[in-house]
């Protein structure tokens, strides 16, 4: 275990991330974005990859789907800074296309570096793209957002027992409405695995 600092550790990984060209995203981005919050945080919400918002502004979560994740958390009495918010991929893919197989996993070694700094006890994978990557980090057979999320599958991660605990991603919500509901009551199923 490095003897820096956990902020410290996060640093350098930014200064790293900052000049990555791993996956060539880097070349239409404006702001790599790394992921923000408690680096002592129980759980770490991981999205698919930054948006336009959150590309101008270099932050997680900062559009439309920040805004209903932020209502989620607050529904369960938790605020930004008491969690990790990140995405598996660190830079803005063109028209907000989904990331590729080649970008999800070239990006990896920086979100791999990540969870060992933070060592949630929760990761809670949102959306098709950080399920399926992350079921197959633990070891998991990817199965359909449908059947999964809210479902929470103990792993072995590097620093010990982890909850793997699958997510629709906030913005399903804004296009399918009737998602709201199905995220709150998986978030209050979050809140309660926390307590």
């Amino acid at each position: 275990m490095s003897l820096m600092s956990k902020e410290a550790r996060m640093k350098k990984l930014g200064e790293e991330v900052s000049k990555c060209q791993l996956c060539g995203l880097c070349e239409g981005r404006q702001n790599p974005v790394l992921g923000e919050g408690s680096l002592d945080a129980t759980v770490i919400f991981i999205g698919e990859a930054p948006g336009r918002k959150e590309d101008e502004m270099g932050r997680p979560f900062v559009g439309s789907a920040g805004l209903v994740l932020d209502r989620l958390l607050d529904h369960i009495g938790l605020g930004r800074e008491h969690v990790y918010i990140d995405n598996v991929v660190k830079c803005r893919p063109p028209n907000n296309r989904r990331p590729r197989s080649k970008e999800v996993e070239a990006c990896s070694l920086h979100l791999e570096r990540q969870l060992e700094i933070i060592e949630p006890g929760i990761v809670a994978p949102m959306g098709n793209s950080a399920i399926r990557h992350l079921m197959k980090r633990f070891g998991l057979v990817p199965s359909p957002i449908g059947k999964i999320h809210g479902k929470l599958c103990g792993v072995e991660a590097p620093w010990g027992r982890v909850v793997l605990f699958p997510m629709y991603h906030p913005a399903a919500a804004i296009y399918r409405r009737r998602l709201e509901r199905v995220l709150e009551e998986d978030f209050a199923s979050l809140k309660r695995i926390i307590d």
